[in-house]
C-alpha cells in the first residue's frame, strides 16, 4: 500500500508530477539533514527535524511551487508572498528547464537561518 506522500505525487497529471517527483529527489539529496516528512497533507521537508520547505500546487494557476517557512525572512525576486504571513513560494514552470541554480540558492539560504 502506497504512503499518503507518495500518492500526492502520484495523482498529479504530466507535466506537473514529473516536477514534483524531481523536486522531491533534488530537495532530499540537497543536504543530509533534509528529511521528508507528510504534515498538513501535504509534502513537506524538514531541516534538522524542523519544517523547511513544502512543495505544492498553486489553486490558481495550477503551477508547481516550493514553498519556504522562512520565506519571509529572505529577499529574492523570484519569491512571493501572497496572502501568506511567513512562508513565501517559488513558482515554477513544469514545461521549461527548471531555474536549478536559483533553486540552489533560495535553499542555502533558508538553510541557514536552522543553523
Amino acid at each position: 500500500m502506497l504512503r499518503n506522500i507518495d500518492n500526492f505525487y502520484l495523482q498529479k497529471d504530466e507535466p506537473v508530477k514529473s516536477c514534483l517527483l524531481f523536486l522531491r529527489e533534488y530537495i532530499l539529496n540537497y543536504d543530509r539533514n533534509i528529511t521528508e516528512a507528510w504534515k498538513y497533507r501535504m509534502p513537506f521537508f524538514c531541516y534538522k527535524g524542523k519544517m523547511f520547505c513544502y512543495l505544492w500546487v498553486h489553486k490558481k494557476n495550477g503551477l508547481p511551487y516550493i514553498g519556504i517557512v522562512e520565506g519571509k525572512r529572505i529577499d529574492h525576486p523570484d519569491l512571493i508572498i501572497e496572502d501568506r504571513a511567513r512562508m513565501k513560494i517559488m513558482l515554477l514552470d513544469p514545461t521549461a528547464d527548471l531555474p536549478m541554480e536559483t533553486i540552489s540558492t533560495i535553499l542555502q539560504i533558508a538553510i541557514g537561518f536552522y543553523n
